[in-house]
């Protein structure tokens, strides 16, 4: 498998050789500011952006990140700066433009390597797929709850039906609701559905009855 491509955006030469040093099983493409990133992310598609604040030409590397993550909107960035203020930190790593980590200068070798693997290892696409498919999961717990709940609904109603009908007496609502464990509006819907759909007739419910209090059961 080829190497991994990271896009160092650093203006230091001392700092871009601690990259060299500590990166060293990695592709690394330095440019010094954020317009010669711009021009240079097309043609070296990396992995991993890491990003100083303070460039040549008097850029500054936050500024560039909305546009970064526009054209790497599944590539991690990893800013390494001596010059931003914990707020500064904060917004970031905040917000849909942001980015994945921040670690200040001087850093530290070892942090720089783990946060780097922890970057290509989870973040990007990785993380992407594990949104997908967690929002899927969600999705189909809600459909089978759904379907639960509805299936449950017309057993119940069924059952009711039959009750209703083999009995010469109007349906003791209360009864029923603790029967099935539900409230007594629950039973209450139930009759009228039933009595729509043409399934028990109008006298089992008559219209001049109110619902009386709930015997604090959940509706089904």
């Amino acid at each position: 498998m080829s190497q991994p491509t990271i896009l160092v955006v650093e203006d230091d030469d001392l700092q871009y050789e601690i990259y060299e040093d500590a990166l060293a099983k990695f592709h690394l493409v330095r440019v010094r500011n954020g317009t010669e990133a711009l021009a240079r992310i097309p043609l070296c598609h990396p992995d991993l952006l890491i990003l100083d604040h303070v460039l040549s030409e008097g850029e500054l590397g936050l500024s560039f990140l909305p546009q970064f993550k526009h054209l790497l909107p599944f590539v991690p960035v990893l800013v390494v700066s001596g010059a931003l203020e914990v707020h500064q930190q904060i917004q970031a790593l905040q917000g849909p433009r942001r980015a994945h980590y921040c670690l200040t200068k001087p850093v530290d070798i070892h942090e720089l390597k783990r946060t780097v693997e922890t970057a290509l290892a989870e973040c990007g696409e990785k993380e992407l797929v594990r949104q997908i498919e967690a929002l899927e999961r969600s999705h189909r717990a809600d459909a089978l709850e759904l379907f639960s709940r509805s299936t449950d609904r017309v057993q119940r109603q069924n059952r009711i039906q039959e009750q209703v009908n083999r009995s010469p007496e109007r349906p003791n609502i209360s009864a029923l609701a603790r029967q099935f464990g539900v409230a007594r509006r629950t039973i209450i819907r139930d009759l009228q559905e039933l009595i729509r759909r043409g399934q028990l007739k109008p006298e089992a419910y008559p219209e001049w009855e109110t619902p009386g209090e709930e015997d604090g059961s959940e509706p089904a």
